[in-house]
């Protein structure tokens, strides 16, 4: 059953990025979308180009800050800032990718945080906290949006069966937002006041310490305002619907398109944040999601395929050189010791 099991996410993720590229196609069909988007990518001034590179930057800082804050709650301080950044680098631009985020991801953290001494279950430790400092962000300002402008919800209420149609009223929207809210609550209570222990098949997740749970709710927003701004910076400024509408739609459509398991959320996030934003040209979105890829995905995900190479290349050579100078075995050691005795050493 489990082998199963390994195969039947990735087909749903193949599945969902097949269905939302067909779906894309109906949308564009016989229009010359190639030439359109090239010009409104030319047309992006250089000053947005700036800031949306800027934007990815603080996405990316803040995404290494979560491995920072999980490694703080493990009482592991010994690893420098730049190792942090690199790794979290490297396994965000995979994972963002590949999809399948928590697997990916920590298989990319083991590898590196093992060479730091880190054991299995601390970087399984790890992964859950930075999941669950994402999740927290993405919780904090869904439900801030929900409540103080419900009315976005409605952009997605075609996407909706007819029995969830009820989710695209503002009522409901803001009640979703205040349960969202409570929810984040709890967690800070919980904090606060150091709740028992979350304990799931001997896998053990203590409560972090309001320190901290303050840090994963400047961290979490932050990457989400940032990787949000990307876009925003993307779109033209004629006609743009703003940066708390790009992102709403943003936190939205990234967060179903990474339940849908796609790989890199291809073809999901594009179809629903075009169909969300119905005011603006579909070709302006498509441009300006082709550079959130690009900054966001696409280039950081060849960054690291540098970065993964230079590490396993030096792991190899340590290997060999180890194999080549192997370290004195005890018998090597004492023989060594009598010799130096008998010379008169002590």
């Amino acid at each position: 059953m489990k082998r199963i099991f390994d195969f039947f996410w990735p087909l749903v993720g193949l599945i969902a990025v097949a269905v939302s590229l067909w779906l894309l196609y109906r949308e564009f069909r016989g229009a010359s979308v190639g030439p359109e988007v090239w010009e409104h990518l030319k047309s992006i001034s250089p000053m947005r180009y700036l800031l949306a590179i800027l934007s990815t930057l603080v996405a990316y800082a803040a995404l290494a800050w979560y491995d920072r804050i999980a490694l703080l709650h493990l009482g592991v301080r010994h690893i420098s800032w730049v190792f942090i950044s690199l790794c979290s680098f490297t396994t965000y631009a995979i994972a963002h990718n590949i999809g399948a985020t928590v697997f990916s991801g920590g298989m990319v953290r083991y590898r590196a945080y093992s060479s730091k001494g880190l054991t299995a279950a601390q970087v399984a430790v790890l992964v859950a906290v930075c999941s669950l400092t994402f999740g927290l962000g993405t919780m904090l300002l869904g439900g801030l949006i929900s409540v103080l402008e419900p009315e976005q919800l409605q952009r997605f209420g075609g996407f909706l069966p007819q029995y969830l149609k009820f989710l695209a009223d503002p009522a409901a929207a803001r009640a979703i937002g205040v349960v969202l809210l409570g929810l984040v609550a709890i967690y800070v209570i919980g904090s606060v006041f150091r709740f028992n222990p979350l304990i799931i098949k001997g896998f053990r997740l203590e409560y972090p310490s309001p320190a901290i749970a303050v840090r994963q709710f400047i961290a979490a927003p932050l990457e989400l305002l940032g990787a949000a701004g990307i876009i925003y910076f993307a779109l033209p400024e004629v006609g743009n619907p703003g940066y708390f509408v790009v992102l709403g739609v943003f936190l939205a459509s990234f967060s179903a398109a990474l339940a849908s398991n796609a790989p890199g959320g291809l073809g999901v996030f594009e179809l629903l944040f075009i169909n969300a934003m119905p005011a603006t040209p579909k070709v302006e979105v498509l441009a300006a999601l082709l550079v959130f890829r690009l900054l966001y995905l696409w280039i950081p995900l060849l960054i690291s395929a540098v970065v993964v190479i230079l590490f396993e290349r030096s792991k190899l050579e340590e290997v060999l050189h180890h194999e080549v100078h192997p370290a004195p075995g005890p018998e090597i050691k004492q023989q060594d010791q009598a010799d130096r005795e008998r010379a008169g050493f002590r």
